[in-house]
Formats: C-alpha cells, structure tokens, sequence
C-alpha cells in the first residue's frame, strides 16, 4: 500500500464559537437561547488540517497559538488529533472568532486574527517542514504572505483555498494565486458563472493547473488545465445543521484523494460527498470521515457528476 500524503498546511487555528441564528439581519433585543452552540478549535488552517488527518494524511501544520486561556483550549484539541506538531508555535495571543449559521445557509464570521499575523512565521522552519513533503496547502492568513516564495521555490505543488474572492486579479490573492498549482474558491461573491471564473484563473495564472469552485448546496465545478471541466453534485447524506466549514472540507478531501490516486473527477466527488456530509454537523472543524468511511459512503451515496469544456 502507498504511503499517506505528506502535507504542509500553513493558516489560522482559532478558538472558535459556533452557533445558530434564527436569519440575517440577527435582530436586537434580549438574550437568546439557541438549541445548539459549541465551541473549539476551527479556522481554516485548523479545519483543513484536521479533515486531512481524518481521511489518513500525514499532516505538518504551520501556524502560531497563544499562550493564553483560548490557546490552551486550541492546543488541547489538536494535540489530541495529533497535530500539536513543530510547526505549531506560541506566540502572544491567540486567534478567536464567531460563526453564526442561519437555516437558509446563509453564515456571517466574525475573527480576530491580529494576534497571530503581528507574531509571523519564521521561514527557516516553515523551509524545513516542507522539505520532502508531497504538497504545501496555503491558506490566505496574513502571516502565511513570508511564505509565499519560500513555498513557490521549494519544488513541492502548491494548493491555495482564495475563500471569498471577487476579482481573479485582486492583489491582497494575486501573490498567493501566483504560486498555486491548484487553486479553490467558493462561488458566494463571484462576479460570473463558475465556469467563466476557472477561465479567468487560467488566463490570470498559467501556473495554475487545477481550479475548483464550491458551490455550496450545488455542489462544486473544477476546471484543469487542458480545457476539462468536471461537475459534480450530491443531496447532503443527514439533515443540515451548519454549512461552517464545509468548503475547508472539500478542499481538504480533494488533495488527500488527488494525491492519493491522481484522478482529479474522482478526488472531486469524494470531496463533494464529505462537504455535503460535513452540513451535518454543528462544527465547524468536527465530524470528519476517515477515508474508508468516505469511501464507502461515495459508494452507496448518488453523485451528479457532468463533464464538458471550460473553453
């Protein structure tokens, strides 16, 4: 059997509190109640990272936490997924945000980060982490923009999450694009149709060789370099509770399945059926399958998959 992917994750882990709402604008008055609220390690360095140990992958994760009360928590969490790595350092605070949730699937995040960009990242360890690795996973954290060279220098594939992003030139993403191999976004504030956006990705940045898009309940479109554009598309497998998280899980799962058996239509409709999964649960960083139970659950549960042209 091939051994696990080796892979960096370079972003935020935070100490995180998850909760619904009832909609947007959340309306002024008195205390609420709501029926579910959990709190913990999450952001997306954090999610990515443990949705990769999850599915078997052999995670390095770069980022710097506290040694504050929330970093404690945070520290806990991870050193019991086995991530409290060399690559996690302490610094003088810790990354907190919110994550409200709504029934229509509509979020609003609310993060602090400050503390963790004002410390850095030293990039002689972050250089020797990556040696030998399999792929390098870069979040769009502030502190990961040292490492942007160091990353595209090192000769190991470059996978970047742009999250939220509206204009494929844009330049607080365009130093992050410019060294990815594979970049994934979601669909909430793009200015065309997913497929027209891959195509911008690659007229913008012919180093790019696979472009993917999430389109959260309408599953995701990936684009590669040759022209082929892979769709695909499930009905969630449990009852939705939270979409937190679920595009920090489908980029996550498609690298470990890219990497482990180099069919990029195969790795994209495992990671649909594990975002898709992921609704279901009320954290945003919890509730991963394994890769056998991805596996099996991909093969009992409908995918839509359609192929045709970006170009």
């Amino acid at each position: 059997m091939p051994e696990a992917p080796r892979i960096v994750v370079a972003g935020v882990a935070s100490l995180t509190v998850a909760l619904p709402v009832d909609g947007f604008p959340v309306p002024d008055g008195g205390a609420r109640f709501p029926e579910w609220m959990e709190a913990g390690a999450a952001g997306v360095g954090a999610d990515v990272a443990l949705a990769l140990a999850a599915l078997g992958s052999r995670v390095e994760l770069c980022t710097v936490i506290g040694s504050d009360a929330a970093g404690e928590a945070v520290r806990a969490e991870l050193r019991a997924a086995g991530l409290l790595g060399t690559g996690c350092l302490t610094g003088g605070g810790s990354s907190l945000s919110v994550s409200l949730s709504a029934p229509d699937g509509r979020r609003r995040d609310f993060a602090r980060h400050e503390p963790v960009n004002r410390a850095g990242y030293p990039v002689p360890l972050f250089e020797h982490l990556v040696r030998g690795a399999d792929l390098v996973a870069l979040t769009t954290a502030a502190f990961t923009r040292p490492l942007l060279g160091p990353a595209g220098r090192s000769g190991v594939p470059v996978a970047v999450d742009a999250q939220l992003i509206a204009d494929a030139g844009d330049p607080r993403r365009a130093d992050w694009l410019d060294v990815a191999d594979v970049v994934f976004c979601s669909h909430e504030r793009l200015p065309c149709p997913p497929e027209e956006w891959i195509g911008r990705i690659f007229a913008e940045y012919p180093g790019c060789a696979i472009a993917a898009v999430g389109r959260g309940a309408q599953g995701a479109s990936m684009g590669l370099a040759d022209g082929t554009l892979v769709h695909a598309a499930t009905e969630p497998p449990r009852p939705v509770v939270s979409p937190a998280g679920a595009g920090d899980v489908l980029f996550a799962s498609f690298l470990h399945a890219w990497l482990s058996a180099g069919n990029p239509a195969r790795a994209l409709t495992e990671a649909v059926v594990h975002a898709s999964y992921a609704t279901g649960e009320p954290f945003p960083s919890r509730g991963h399958l394994t890769a056998e139970g991805l596996r099996a659950l991909a093969g009992r549960h409908p995918v839509d998959v359609t192929t045709g042209r970006w170009r």
